[in-house]
């Protein structure tokens, strides 16, 4: 307890010297601790679409996540406005989605990052966490892809395909693009999970 308590005060006294507020030492712990708990499938970093900002997907531990490849021209774009109202609906209790722009479809994904972020924000008001364009399928796929694919055994056959991973990073089910963010499969298996 001696030893602890010495390497803390030397530590809070490092911060100190250096210029750095104390707090910023104080908040250390909880960064640890929260970086500790994060599941695998989580520990990745990815692109914020709208400023190419690095975003450590460890944010989202011991949330319920939605993860969902998109394209702004496909058939399946207006599932955007159910995704949206997911987000909103079930974000207090804990749900996140997180979106994935990719163009390994049909090449409907072609524009720019701040294309695609203007589209989704001024088309359907899109406020849920969205990433830089990237590869969902093959040898190419973004690491959290590759990882989700390996787990389930199940790739993305179009855009719009869902995974559901639990508090705990276990991933819980696969949703094909046709299963819509209204499905009633789809809400119930989200609501077990927010419960569990």
């Amino acid at each position: 307890m001696l030893k602890t308590s010495a390497f803390v005060m030397l530590s809070l006294s490092a911060v100190v010297l250096s210029g750095a507020p104390a707090a910023a030492y104080a908040q250390a712990p909880a960064a640890t601790a929260a970086a500790t708990s994060c599941p695998a499938i989580l520990k990745q970093t990815f692109n914020r679409l709208q400023d190419e900002a690095p975003q450590d997907l460890c944010q989202y531990a011991g949330k319920v996540v939605l993860v969902v490849n998109t394209a702004s021209f496909c058939g399946f774009t207006s599932q955007y406005e159910g995704l949206e109202k997911l987000y909103a609906k079930y974000s207090k209790q804990g749900l996140v989605v997180l979106g994935f722009p990719s163009n390994d479809f049909g090449k409907q994904e072609p524009g720019s990052s701040k294309d695609i972020a203007d589209f989704c924000y001024n088309t359907y008001g899109v406020k849920f966490p969205m990433f830089a364009k990237s590869t969902v399928t093959g040898a190419g796929a973004n690491p959290l892809h590759a990882n989700l694919i390996k787990l389930t055994g199940k790739e993305p056959k179009w855009n719009f395909t869902k995974y559901l991973i639990d508090r705990h990073g276990k991933v819980l089910e696969y949703f094909p693009s046709k299963v819509t963010p209204e499905d009633k499969q789809m809400v119930t298996r989200i609501e077990q999970a927010l419960a569990s």
